[in-house]
């Protein structure tokens, strides 16, 4: 049987690290990205046969670059886009600096990595794609404005390559987590535990999501139980949005 390779970007987050976790133990041979280098290399020695790159995902050259060694490991069956990034700011006192910034993280970086990878699976007839994007981008959220705008943009441009790609047997999908417990959660609550509990309050089941929960929908949307799903957007919040 050919081997599986799924490339994972944000792959040294907690979310994209669940995410490796969850797709190795279900056979797949893993390519890994992410900016962060010293965490990116505990992550990948995690597995037998992974592959990382450390690289800035909104460089379009190295991202292509990256995207070519990734395809001389054989022929890349899937690609989890994680990464995403947001200060928590109010639009008015934002500088278009850093909505360029929200706009090349959230939103660009899927665009280079997909358009380096897709005419493979095109060519082949079978792929793959999973964006994490945000509930923000079905709902807004204060404080993320131009944020959820780019990961809306995400979710648009995902609907509309399923739609274009569904003939060539490619699956493109999203997933829109809720609060989800992390690092980085872990360290807007010591600045903010207000935050934390209110957003808690808000999930009917009262409590943060787990990044392996995210990874347990991941490895469904990447399996063959998915085959007849696309251009759907799947909120993992505990029931934070209901639309």
């Amino acid at each position: 049987m050919q081997k599986r390779i799924i490339l994972v970007t944000g792959a040294a987050g907690a979310m994209g690290a669940a995410i490796a976790e969850r797709l190795s133990k279900d056979g797949f041979h893993l390519a890994l990205w992410d900016k962060n280098e010293v965490n990116l290399d505990k992550v990948a020695t995690r597995y037998n046969g992974a592959r990382s790159w450390a690289l800035d995902q909104t460089d379009e050259a190295a991202v292509r670059k990256a995207a070519k060694e990734v395809q001389e490991m054989g022929p890349v069956y899937g690609l989890v886009n994680t990464i995403g990034w947001t200060n928590g700011t109010k639009f008015i006192d934002e500088e278009a600096n850093y909505w360029r910034k929200l706009i090349e993280i959230n939103y660009m970086a899927a665009l280079y990595v997909t358009h380096a990878l897709l005419p493979g699976m095109v060519e082949r007839q079978v792929g793959k794609i999973v964006y994490i994007t945000s509930d923000a981008a079905k709902v807004g959220t204060g404080g993320e404005a131009v944020y959820a705008g780019a990961k809306a943009a995400e979710v648009a441009f995902a609907k509309s390559l399923a739609r274009e790609t569904a003939r060539y047997n490619i699956n493109v999908n999203c997933t829109a987590p809720g609060p989800t417990d992390s690092p980085l959660m872990r360290d807007v609550e010591a600045q903010n535990p207000e935050m934390i509990r209110r957003m808690t309050k808000m999930v009917p089941f009262r409590r943060l999501g787990t990044p392996e929960e995210q990874a347990d929908v991941v490895a469904f949307l990447v399996s063959e139980d998915s085959r007849w799903i696309t251009g759907q957007v799947l909120s993992v919040s505990g029931g934070l949005t209901m639309v």
